[in-house]
């Protein structure tokens, strides 16, 4: 499969609603890269789903909160470098990957999908299954 990111934002942008899962860990790397605590960082930019956390969304446009306007045609992340898990492991999610339609819907949306660079299924795999990406 071929992926390359364009640095559209599509990924972190509405218009559904959806969750950005946070790890414990993420919560603590988020809380040292925003110079904060990490109970500030709950309070401030997560909510509480059962007994997961998820990065909260703008209430308008449904995209995530830390996902920046548009510069040059890009728009960016304010917290790349201590992104979740599950923003790193996009596009290759087990359900885009679960059919070909499937991954197809996704390149609707995501124009980075079908272009770029091929990753063979042992990539996909490393890449999808990875837990703790602080510890590479």
């Amino acid at each position: 499969m071929h992926f390359e990111c364009t640095g559209c934002g599509d990924c972190c942008a509405g218009p559904e609603e959806g969750y950005i899962w946070i790890t414990k860990p993420e919560v603590e790397f988020l809380a040292k890269h925003l110079g904060t605590t990490a109970e500030e960082v709950k309070k401030k930019y997560l909510k509480r789903i059962g007994r997961k956390h998820s990065i909260t969304e703008n209430r308008a446009t449904k995209d995530c909160i830390f996902l920046t306007d548009e510069k040059d045609g890009c728009r960016g992340c304010m917290i790349y470098p201590v992104r979740p898990n599950q923003c790193r492991t996009w596009p290759f999610w087990s359900f885009n990957l679960h059919t070909s339609d499937q991954w197809n819907l996704a390149a609707v949306r995501c124009p980075g999908i079908n272009r770029g660079k091929f990753y063979s299924f042992e990539e996909i795999e490393a890449i999808k299954t990875q837990k703790s990406w602080w510890e590479d």
